[in-house]
């Protein structure tokens, strides 16, 4: 009987492994994909819609265009997993069976228990968080006046946080409207844990575009009309618009599987090979902390499952052979986030110059997303959305 592959997810992860396993399977299962949307995500430029809604074409890709004849493609929302079974869970339809399974369903975002967080923040998550942040903003525009101008706080100064502060202040110049905008990290330095000349560089950037920047203040509680740092009520920030990007955290439909995860943040543990503790199911992407040389797991970030997800693809076609599966190593090519239109890079392969911005930078931004864009569905999409990256 021929075996039955599921895959789980249409991020990064989920649709790379996809396109890995269809160019290594040569039919020998039956592949189905299953995703809780009908497109996949561009996630790293998924920002841009807060700008200019327009983008959303661009930074979309259908599943239906990127699998091939012979994978089955199904939209559901994911549930549970039952591993004595090999059942997928789905909350409509019944139950899908497998023989082995790749959880790629990304992650959910983590508000730490902070009170009132998740009640009144927005997150940027999918195309409709971005979109939703589009459409408050522009509302809380409307309002605003010189004199009573529309506040905009951003949680989280880490990539997502830095380019979504950065796009903001963008939508206020391009439409002369008077928008505050603040951008919060509980630590001293935005992208903690990055080389400080980066750091330095993105700080700079955000300032020069009158995004007000404070660190080193933990958001404690969250009302309707303003975010409280540190202790008591000094550090009160009003706003009206309000996005988190603190953190991440597994998702619920993996919890209560019988596989092993972190305890703290629910993701699914996974070894190099991506095998969790069930060798029937492996994970990928932000899933999973999957084992790297050292002790640390590989990051959170789009280079990561892009890397991984070709490996993970053929890992599942190997496992389907009864092949001995490859082990995988984060390779770093450097790092680039966008300010707006501007944009800095640091650390990138073959340059000479650590952290730099300019023209390099914005055509190396543009030039990743139209990378990755060219390796789901061909050079025609990657062409139509480089003037919108």
């Amino acid at each position: 009987m021929t075996d039955s592959v599921v895959v789980l997810g249409s991020g990064y992860a989920g649709a790379g492994a996809i396109a890995s396993l269809q160019s290594h399977l040569d039919g020998e299962a039956t592949v189905t994909w299953i995703s809780d949307v009908d497109h996949h995500l561009v996630l790293h430029e998924s920002h841009r819609c807060i700008r200019d809604t327009a983008v959303a074409e661009h930074v979309t890709v259908p599943l239906e265009t990127i699998a091939e004849d012979g994978t089955r493609v199904r939209q559901a929302e994911v549930t549970g997993i039952d591993t004595a079974a090999r059942e997928v869970e789905l909350a409509t339809g019944g139950p899908v069976g497998y023989d082995y399974l790749l959880v790629g369903i990304g992650s959910r975002t983590d508000f730490f228990g902070i009170e009132g967080l998740a009640e009144h923040a927005h997150t940027l998550k999918s195309l409709e968080d971005a979109l939703g942040i589009h459409e408050a903003l522009a509302a809380a525009a409307r309002e605003s006046t010189q004199t009573e101008p529309a506040r905009v706080v951003v949680g989280g100064a880490g990539l997502s946080g830095i380019q979504v502060a950065g796009e903001v202040a963008a939508y206020r110049d391009e439409n002369a409207a008077p928008v505050e905008v603040t951008l919060v990290e509980g630590l001293e330095e935005i992208l903690p844990g990055r080389d400080p000349g980066l750091q330095a560089a993105l700080r700079r950037r955000l300032e020069a575009r009158e995004v007000e920047v404070l660190t080193g203040e933990f958001v404690g509680e969250v009302d309707a009309e303003a975010v409280y740092v540190g202790e008591g009520t000094e550090g009160r920030i009003p706003y009206d618009v309000l996005v988190w990007t603190g953190g991440i955290t597994g998702r619920r439909a993996v919890r209560d599987a019988a596989l092993e995860t972190d305890e703290r943040n629910f993701r699914l543990d996974a070894s190099s090979d991506f095998r969790t503790s069930d060798d029937r199911v492996f994970a990928v992407g932000d899933a999973a902390l999957v084992d790297q040389p050292g002790g640390e797991p590989a990051p959170p970030t789009a280079q990561a499952a892009w890397q991984a997800a070709e490996v993970a693809g053929e890992n599942l076609a190997r496992a389907v052979r009864g092949q001995p599966l490859r082990e995988w190593t984060f390779t770093d090519k450097g790092t680039v986030v966008s300010v707006g239109d501007a944009a800095v890079a640091h650390d990138v392969a073959f340059v000479p110059v650590a952290t730099f911005g300019g023209v390099p930078a914005r055509v190396l931004k543009k030039a990743i997303a139209a990378r990755w864009l060219t390796d789901v569905d061909g050079y025609r999409r990657a062409v139509a959305a480089w003037s919108k990256m």
